[in-house]
């Protein structure tokens, strides 16, 4: 198993609870878990010390840390959070943070977005609306194109601090519903249409009503995914 491997079957381990915080792991301990090399077990536990997740000590072995003190916007974590039994917790979190920042970041958009980022939001918009139609709402573009949209709402907003703590995190949160099949083939027609409403407000330079209608995407898609990954439950005991 390559570095990545361990990495990820380890990680989802701490994250989903089957290693709890206070464990304490040996390097040798994973060689012989995992079958691979000292150097692959190194390097694995090498990102979930920069993650926060573990600390090593010498003659002590590797703790694992409070979940308080893992770094909670990893995208990593993240992902081994979406995937295992912290799902719904993770979703409603995520949620929460993305309801604080993005509609605010629409309307500083609104105001602040260059006249090359308004056509584009109209663009993007549209593209979903023809993806979503054909039931492509699980398609990579589908997937590229919703980033996109929501990435550039950040950008326009012209606060970095908006793009550099929630950049990362919607992709992955967008990818991750996608790759665990949360998100519909079929987008509901209201989402599609907040996505144009939301286009047509930070063209005519409507903070208010940008604010309003990304606030109302977030909200149903991660209503959207919190239902589906509860319809699934009882197939998956």
């Amino acid at each position: 198993m390559l570095q990545a491997g361990v990495l990820d079957d380890l990680g989802q381990r701490i994250a989903g609870g089957a290693i709890t915080p206070g464990t304490v792991l040996t390097i040798a301990g994973l060689e012989e878990h995992y079958g691979v090399s000292r150097s692959v077990v190194r390097e694995a536990i090498r990102v979930l010390e920069a993650m926060r997740m573990v600390s090593a000590r010498r003659h002590v072995g590797i703790t694992v840390r409070p979940r308080t003190e893992w770094n909670a916007l990893d995208t990593r974590l993240i992902g081994w959070n979406l995937a295992g039994p912290g799902r719904t917790a993770e979703l409603g979190a995520l949620m929460e943070l993305r309801v604080a920042i993005e509609p605010v970041a629409a309307r500083l958009a609104a105001v602040r977005a260059s006249p090359q980022q308004r056509q584009r939001f109209t663009e993007l918009a549209a593209r979903l609306r023809d993806l979503g139609s054909q039931g492509l709402g699980e398609s990579e573009e589908y997937l590229t194109t919703d980033i996109a949209f929501h990435h550039l709402i950040l950008q326009a907003s012209g606060n970095e601090m908006f793009a550099g703590v929630l950049g990362d995190v919607i992709g992955e949160v967008l990818a991750g519903r996608t790759r665990l099949g949360l998100s519909p083939s079929n987008p509901v027609v209201e989402a599609l249409d907040a996505h144009e409403e939301a286009a047509r407000a930070l063209i005519e330079g409507d903070g208010a009503a940008a604010e309003r209608e990304i606030r109302a995407i977030v909200v149903e898609a991660h209503s959207a995914a919190l239902a589906e990954g509860a319809a699934r439950e009882p197939h998956q005991r």
